[in-house]
């Protein structure tokens, strides 16, 4: 059965036409060289070995992997160029590394690692100019600005901007700031609904929604995934890429039936 969804979705999927293609993006948030996965950014658990995560994920039909290493920011250090290095070696699909990337330089790093792309986050928001110089350095499309975004009625779009995992508020308005990396001409946004996050009663629709309205920007969906029917509402609600680590991680869902799901369902999917 599908979930029901909001006159503002319905919206969205005739303005999509349902003619973009959906990709799938599991992703392998890293401590310590190791797969893990938490609740709402803390309880983290071991989910694993990243190379051979990364294979099975490529064998089953994953579009992208995305790589974060969850502690960099935090430690104030580089991502650990060793396991992007191992990982990227081991995939067949583009593959996308964030934590830790904090500049022209750091980026290069990963990049050469074998990276893709790299995901920017607390860096960026710090020093927006950063978007731009790593875009002019390395192109639109290898350039992926990721936010931490937490519900707080008292700003316009009614979510703020956290930074440092999740664990830093900023006052600022998502809205507001994904104006402005799109405006810099950043081409990927991927929004984390922080009380989302590895609770799997689905995606911040309202919060895709919002970002998607005011973007050209493809738009990841991340933060919530529990059933098939959460990645149909969230690509109903304009989410190009859908990103989950759990449902995947622990068996919960696989991706050919994920696949197969939202082809059923009219959306284009790669097999």
């Amino acid at each position: 059965m599908i979930a029901k969804i909001s006159l503002a979705v319905v919206k969205n999927m005739i303005k999509l036409g349902m003619k973009k293609k959906i990709r799938i993006m599991p992703c392998l948030d890293m401590r310590n060289g190791r797969v893990v996965k938490g609740v709402q950014f803390v309880d983290i658990k071991d989910a694993g070995d990243p190379v051979g995560i990364s294979i099975a994920y490529c064998e089953a039909g994953a579009d992208e992997i995305a790589l974060l290493d969850i502690n960099a920011t935090l430690e104030g250090r580089a991502t650990t160029l060793d396991v992007v290095r191992r990982v990227a070696d081991a995939v067949s699909v583009p593959f996308t590394v964030g934590g830790g990337v904090t500049d022209c330089r750091s980026a290069e790093a990963v990049l050469r690692a074998g990276a893709d792309r790299i995901s920017t986050s607390s860096a960026a928001f710090r020093n927006p100019s950063v978007i731009k110089e790593m875009i002019q350095e390395f192109g639109q499309n290898r350039i992926t600005v990721a936010i931490d975004a937490a519900v707080n009625d008292l700003l316009p779009s009614g979510y703020e901007v956290f930074i440092d995992g999740g664990r830093t508020a900023t006052g600022t308005d998502v809205i507001e700031w994904a104006k402005q990396i799109s405006d810099f001409g950043a081409t990927t946004i991927l929004p984390t609904s922080k009380s989302n996050d590895g609770v799997r009663t689905g995606y911040d629709l309202p919060l895709i929604q919002k970002i998607c309205a005011v973007t050209d920007a493809d738009v990841v969906a991340s933060g919530g995934a529990g059933t098939l029917e959460h990645f149909y509402e969230a690509a109903s609600a304009g989410a190009t890429v859908l990103l989950a680590a759990s449902v995947f991680h622990f068996g919960i869902i696989r991706i050919p039936d994920l696949k197969a799901y939202l082809g059923e369902q009219g959306f284009s999917v790669s097999y």
